[in-house]
C-alpha cells in the first residue's frame, strides 16, 4: 500500500485531549522493512561510517553525525534501484547504519586511554577481546535498558520534545517520498547549508567561530576580565537551534552564560591562586588563565548539575520505570503483542528480560576473567557499578538527545570513572589492575549511554513515519556487534600506525581518551575530585528543578562550551520570529513548518559535508587557505557570512503563504 507523502500536521505539537497521532505508513498495513536490501545495506554503512567516525574521532577529537548522511544515500540507493514504497527500508538502514556513530562515541572516548597508560605502565596488558566486548556488551546493555522506555519518549511525550537529530533526518527520509513540495526546499536548504559548512571546513575562507579573543584588544580584556564571547558560525547548529526552539535554548544558553560570564571571572578574580590545570608541565593557576583555561576547571559544575538532573529525573518518572519493568516482570511475549498495533510492538518483554541477564552475566564473567583478575569481590563492585549507573543515565542519555541533540556522555563517564576509582580504591583495587579495571568499566557504560541516547533517535524516527519498533530493536543489535568489531579494529591499526602516545604530527589526539586518563591516574593513587564544584553543580540542579526550569538542560550549558551554545539561541529567536510573524494562527504554524523543513537541510547539508571533509582528511588531501584561517580578517568575515545565511533562513521561512 503507497503511504503519505507527508508528515501530519500534529507530527511535531502537543495532541488535544483524545487526538492520536497517525503516522505517515498505516499502522495496519503491513510494508517492507527487513529485507535483505535494508539489512545488507543497513549493515555495510556501519562499517563504512564506523571507521570513518573513528578515524575522525581519534585525529580531532570530533564524531560527525553519521545518520543523515546514511539516510541520505538510502533515499539515493532506492531511487537509482527505482524500489517501490522504499520508506519502511529506508528506516532500517538508517537505524542499522546509525550504530555506527554512537558505538564509535562510546569506544573513542575511554578505551585509547588504555593505550595511553600502557606506554608508562608495561605491566598493563591490552588485547583485541577486551577493547572489543567493552564496546559490545556496552552497546547490548544500552539497547536493552532503553527499549522499556520507548513509549514514554517518543509515544507519551509527544510534541514536548524537540528531537532536532530526529526531525532532520524523518524530513529528509519523507522527502524522499514527496517530491516536489517538501523535497525541494529541503535540497535547496540542504545545498546552501552543506556549501557553507564546507568550505568552513574544508578551505577555512571564514573562521568557523567567532571570538574576541581571536583580536589583540580580545586577548587583552580575556586576560584581565577572564571574559570572552564565542559563537560557532556553522549552518547545521544554526538549524539546530531552530529546531530546539526557544524556550529549551534559552535554557542551555542560560546556563552556558552563568558559567562563562559568571563563574569562570570569579574564580579568576577572587581564586586566583586555584590550579586549573597545566601549562608546559606545570600547575596553571585562574589567575594567569584565559577563560577557555578556567572552564575547563569550572565545567566539573555542569558534571555535578548533570549527575543531580539525572537522579531526579528518576526519581520523578519512578512510575514510568515501575511500570515499564512491571511489563517485563509480566514475562509476556511482547506488550500487548497480539492486542496493539504493529507500530506500537516492542520485542518480547522476555528478550528484553533475559536479554539483560545474559549480557550482565557475560559482562561479569568478561570482567571477573578480565581486568578483575579473578578476583570475585571486585567482579560483583564492578558489574554493580556499571549495572546501576547504566540503568540510571540511560533516561538522562534519552533526555539530552530528545531536548537539544547533543549527548553529555563524556560529562556522565567522566563521573562514573571518578565514582568507579574511588569505590574500587575502598575495596582495596588500586594502582594498574584500577586502572584498566576503571577504564574498561568506564567504557562499557560510554558506550551503552552513547548507545542509549542515539537509539531514541531512530525510534522516534519510527514513530513519525510509522515502522515497526520490534524490527527496529532486533536488527539494532546485529548493528552494534558489527560496528565494535569494526571500531576496535580500526582503535588497534590506528595505534599501531600511529600511536596514542607520541606527541609528534602524525600521532592521533584522541583527547577525550587523554582526559580520562589523566582523571583516573591521581585517584587510584588516592588523591582527590572536585567534589566541592560537584557538589554545587547538584546543589544548583535541585534548585533549579523546584523553579520549575530543566536542570538537565541547565546543566547541559554548563558543561558544553560557549560556542556551540550561542548558535542555538539564535536559531531558537528565529524560530519564535518567524512562528510569530503573523496574526493569521495557520500561515505562522505553515511558516513555523517551513522553517523546520529548511533547518533540517542545513544540518543534513552540514553533515553530509562532515562526511565529505572526513574523506578528504583521510586521504591527505589538504584545501585550506595558507595562512588565512586564523585571522582576524577570517574572523570578521565569518559574522558576515553568518549574517547571511540568517537572513535566508528567516525570508526562505517567510515566503510560506496560504494558497
Amino acid at each position: 500500500m503507497k503511504e503519505q507523502t507527508k508528515l501530519p500536521e500534529n507530527a511535531f505539537r502537543p495532541l488535544e485531549k483524545g487526538e492520536e497521532y497517525e503516522p505517515v505508513m498505516n499502522p495496519k498495513c503491513q510494508y517492507r522493512e527487513l529485507t535483505p536490501w535494508s539489512i545488507a545495506w543497513g549493515l555495510l554503512m556501519a562499517v563504512i561510517f564506523s571507521a570513518a567516525c573513528a578515524y575522525l574521532g581519534l585525529k580531532v577529537g570530533q564524531v560527525f553525525e553519521a545518520a543523515i548522511p546514511i539516510t541520505i544515500i538510502a533515499i539515493g540507493l532506492s531511487g537509482a534501484t527505482h524500489r517501490k514504497d522504499p520508506l519502511g527500508e529506508n528506516v532500517i538502514i538508517q537505524s542499522i547504519g546509525a550504530c555506527s556513530g554512537m558505538i564509535v562515541a562510546g569506544a573513542i572516548f575511554t578505551l585509547p586511554a588504555l593505550f595511553i597508560l600502557q606506554s608508562t605502565n608495561p605491566d598493563i596488558q591490552i588485547n583485541f577481546i577486551h577493547v572489543f566486548l567493552a564496546s559490545l556488551l556496552g552497546g547490548v546493555l544500552g539497547i536493552l535498558f532503553l527499549i522499556p522506555f520507548r513509549k514514554y519518549f517518543v509515544k507519551e511525550k509527544h510534541g514536548q520534545y524537540p528531537f532536532p537529530e530526529a526531525t532532520a533526518s524523518t524530513q529528509v527520509l519523507i522527502s524522499g517520498e514527496s517530491g516536489g513540495n517538501q523535497a525541494k526546499p529541503l535540497l535547496v536548504a540542504g545545498l546552501i547549508g552543506g556549501l557553507y559548512d564546507f568550505i568552513v571546513a574544508s578551505t577555512g575562507a571564514w573562521a568557523e567561530t567567532f571570538s574576541t579573543t581571536a583580536y589583540a584588544w580580545g586577548q587583552t580584556f580575556a586576560a584581565k576580565t577572564k571574559l570572552m564571547f564565542s559563537l560557532n558560525t556553522s549552518a547545521a547548529l544554526l538549524g539546530m537551534g531552530y529546531i530546539v526552539g526557544l524556550k529549551y535554548a534559552a535554557i542551555i544558553c542560560a546556563g552556558s552564560i552563568t558559567i562563562w560570564w559568571g563563574i569562570v571571572p570569579v574564580i579568576g578574580h577572587l581564586f586566583p591562586d586555584v590550579v586549573v590545570g597545566t601549562e608546559n608541565g606545570a600547575d596553571l593557576v585562574a589567575g594567569n588563565a584565559m577563560p577557555a583555561q578556567i572552564f575547563q576547571y569550572a565545567k566539573s559544575i555542569g558534571i555535578g548539575g548533570i549527575a543531580m538532573a539525572g537522579i531526579i529525573g528518576v526519581i520523578k518518572s519512578w512510575g514510568v520505570i515501575k511500570s515499564a519493568f512491571g511489563l517485563i516482570g509480566k514475562m509476556g511475549k511482547g506488550a500487548g503483542a497480539n492486542e496493539e498495533l504493529r507500530t506500537q510492538r516492542d520485542i518480547s518483554t522476555k528478550i528484553i528480560l533475559w536479554g539483560t541477564l545474559l549480557a550482565l552475566a557475560v559482562t561479569s564473567v568478561f570482567f571477573f576473567v578480565g581486568p578483575m583478575d579473578g578476583n570475585l569481590l571486585h567482579t560483583l563492585v564492578g558489574i554493580v557499578i556499571v549495572a546501576v549507573v547504566t540503568f540510571l543515565f540511560t533516561t538522562v542519555a534519552a533526555n539530552a538527545i530528545a531536548i537539544v541533540g547533543s549527548n553529555p556522555v563524556s560529562g556522565m563517564t567522566l563521573m562514573t570513572l571518578i565514582l568507579s576509582c574511588i569505590i574500587l580504591v575502598l575495596v582495596g583495587l588500586n594502582g594498574t589492575h584500577g586502572m584498566v579495571a576503571a577504564l574498561i568499566m568506564g567504557g562499557v557504560v560510554c558506550t551503552a549511554l552513547s548507545t542509549a541516547g542515539s537509539f531514541i533517535t531512530d525510534l522516534k524516527i519510527g514513530y513519525w513515519l510509522g515502522s515497526t519498533p520490534a524490527k527496529q530493536e532486533a536488527f539494532k543489535f546485529v548493528g552494534v556487534l558489527v560496528s565494535a568489531a569494526t571500531v576496535c579494529g580500526v582503535i588497534y591499526i590506528l595505534n599501531k600506525a600511529y600511536g596514542f602516545t607520541e606527541t609528534n604530527s602524525d600521532t592521533m589526539a584522541a583527547p577525550q581518551a587523554r582526559a580520562m586518563a589523566a582523571v583516573i591516574k591521581p585517584l587510584m593513587s588516592g588523591e582527590g575530585a572536585p567534589w566541592l564544584l560537584y557538589g554545587i553543580g547538584a546543589l544548583l540542579a535541585i534548585v533549579l528543578d523546584r523553579c520549575k526550569i530543566s536542570a538537565l538542560a541547565f546543566a547541559l550549558g554548563m558543561f558544553i562550551p560557549l560556542h556551540l551554545n550561542l548558535p542555538l539561541i539564535v536559531g531558537g529567536l528565529i524560530s519564535h520570529l518567524v512562528t510569530h510573524s503573523s496574526g493569521n494562527a495557520e500561515l505562522c504554524r505553515l511558516r513555523g513548518e517551513r522553517g523546520t523543513l529548511l533547518a533540517s537541510g542545513f544540518i543534513a547539508g552540514g553533515a553530509l559535508m562532515g562526511v565529505v571533509s572526513a574523506g578528504l582528511t583521510f586521504a591527505g588531501v589538504d584545501l585550506s587557505i595558507a595562512g588565512w584561517s586564523g585571522t582576524t580578517s577570517a574572523t570578521t568575515l565569518s559574522i558576515l557570512a553568518y549574517a547571511l545565511i540568517i537572513i535566508y533562513l528567516m525570508r526562505a521561512s517567510m515566503l510560506k503563504k496560504i494558497s
